[in-house]
């Protein structure tokens, strides 16, 4: 089915562009895309897409506040998570470069009750080759996420662990390096963390939509996260600040993290030499900073996750195109509504997912077992229930399987090819040109 299947993805594809080279045509996709995620109930959020300095498609979908009844913006703010990580790194390389820090500075010099601090360097923490345990992996972490944590009490959290594995021999995701890098810009700039991360990150870069994150107040344009729980959305509690210092305590907006990327690139906050140095992997971490890989391209930034939040900024340096995601209520694979929203933009071929799938009765299922064919094509279809799934296959063209809509609409998700059947055979369906195929 191979051959088969290939002539009708390329049907499908040219169909989806029929509006030529227009740009606006990619734009309209990506809209209908997160359009149809939302009404189907899978997102609520805000996306932007910016070029250079230019934002060239933002829009928000969906609500703030439920229980207010507030509309999202693209001025709404979310909680970003771990990309606060890269507003921690940024000030790190700020003190590298006025000389108050080293790369080769030793945890032990600030918290030498740490395991292994005496072997755990700046760049260790930067990034993830510490082997310091993550606090936040701790389940009955998460009990006492909502209210105030004392510094004390956090290092204590983190000095209790043992070490994962022997510093610089390997890489694992910690935020108990970020929580300590933050307390190391607190300790040597002599300022709270809102403090210092305001004037040396957000004022520099002109971010207006990024603060540090409190109490939500949907009256002050900040969303509040949901999680999918049987038929609707709920709210999840709400993480104490002082639970994420430097780890997780921003809010923004995509529009502001586009334009953090592009001002970071700019050499506007770090010197491009740091950039760089930031940028450089190390057993598949940089320095405050993730690699995305979409073809061959491969973006630079970071991902976030907390409370209900999902968050995501991603630049591509060769274009200068930066892409952020925030989703306060998600309920759909996030990196594939990313890799959905970049085919789109490439304009590569593309098919919305199928969200509204029907469970069909398997007796049902099987009536429709057979071979079909049609006397204008050289190959016989046929069709047969296996493990609760319909199979489709044809000699020597190759299988696949095909997921139910309703009671005889059956549709193949890679290639959004439909099959309705009757008592007879069935209509394919392949980007608007129907074939019939009769059963033999």
């Amino acid at each position: 089915m191979k051959k088969f299947l290939s002539v009708l993805l390329i049907t499908v594809s040219l169909s989806g562009f029929a509006q030529g080279d227009h740009e606006g045509a990619k734009f309209r996709k990506i809209d209908s895309l997160m359009t149809y995620l939302y009404q189907n109930g899978k997102f609520m959020g805000s996306i932007t897409l910016r070029e250079k300095d230019r934002i060239v498609f933002t829009k928000a979908y969906g609500s703030a506040d439920l229980a207010t009844k507030t509309k999202a913006t693209p001025f709404t703010r979310y909680k970003i998570g771990g990309i606060t990580k890269m507003f921690t790194a940024c000030m790190v390389f700020q003190l590298i470069e006025e000389k108050k820090l080293k790369p080769t500075t030793k945890l032990s010099e600030f918290f030498p009750k740490v395991k292994n601090a005496e072997n755990i360097t700046i760049y260790n923490l930067l990034n993830h080759t510490s082997g310091i345990y993550s606090y936040t992996a701790d389940s009955t972490f998460i009990s006492k996420a909502g209210s105030q944590q004392l510094r004390r009490d956090m290092l204590e959290r983190v000095y209790k662990y043992p070490s994962v594995f022997d510093p610089g021999t390997k890489a694992a995701l910690s935020d108990s390096n970020y929580l300590l890098l933050s307390y190391i810009v607190q300790d040597i700039t002599h300022k709270t963390y809102k403090e210092a991360v305001t004037e040396r990150i957000l004022n520099k870069a002109g971010l207006k939509n990024t603060t540090y994150a409190g109490k939500i107040n949907p009256k002050k344009n900040e969303a509040s996260s949901y999680r999918y729980v049987k038929d609707h959305w709920q709210q999840v509690p709400e993480w104490h600040e002082t639970a994420a210092t430097g780890v997780g305590n921003l809010q923004s907006t995509p529009e502001d993290l586009t334009r953090f990327m592009e001002a970071l690139w700019a050499g506007k906050i770090i010197s491009k030499k740091s950039v760089a140095d930031m940028a450089t992997l190390d057993f598949g971490y940089g320095k405050g900073l993730l690699n995305f890989p979409f073809g061959e391209r491969k973006f630079i930034g970071h991902s976030g996750s907390i409370e209900g939040f999902e968050t995501v900024v991603g630049y591509y340096p060769k274009e200068n195109f930066g892409i952020a995601l925030a989703g306060n209520a998600v309920n759909f694979s996030f990196n594939d509504i990313v890799q959905g929203v970049l085919s789109c933009y490439y304009k590569l071929p593309y098919r919305f997912p199928v969200l509204e799938k029907a469970d069909v009765d398997e007796d049902r299922l099987k009536q429709y077992e057979g071979n079909y064919g049609n006397e204008k094509l050289p190959f016989v279809i046929n069709v047969k229930l296996v493990k609760g799934k319909l199979r489709v296959h044809a000699d020597e063209q190759g299988t696949f399987y095909i997921t139910p809509l309703s009671d005889n609409e059956i549709i193949h998700e890679g290639s959004g090819v439909k099959m309705t059947f009757d008592t007879k055979g069935f209509t394919l369906d392949q980007g608007g040109t129907t074939t019939y195929f009769t059963k033999k």
